[in-house]
């Protein structure tokens, strides 16, 4: 995958001072390029959750099997329980 190179430049935009205000609140976004970069980011991730619904992961079913050594029972039955709760409770 090649890596995405980080380049920024200054511009002049026509923005929706109430719409970016809420954002910025909601998000606890201290500046309005703060505010851009997160909302190009966040359509960015969108985009691709869309592209991993509509297409899939191409995972073909063996790849979700486990190991033979892998024994979930044998794992439990190695576990030291854990203690819940209080034997001398007041609220019997």
């Amino acid at each position: 995958m090649a890596a995405i190179s980080c380049m920024a430049m200054k511009m002049t935009m026509h923005i929706d001072e109430v719409l970016l205000a809420k954002v910025m609140k909601i998000h606890n976004i201290e500046t309005k390029t703060e505010a851009v970069e997160f909302a190009l980011h966040e359509l960015y991730r969108r985009a691709r959750m869309r592209k991993f619904a509509k297409e899939g992961l191409n995972i073909k079913p063996d790849d979700w099997t486990t190991e033979e050594e892998y024994n979930l029972a044998a794992m439990r039955v190695a576990e030291t329980p854990g203690h819940y709760g209080s034997s001398d409770s007041k609220d019997k």
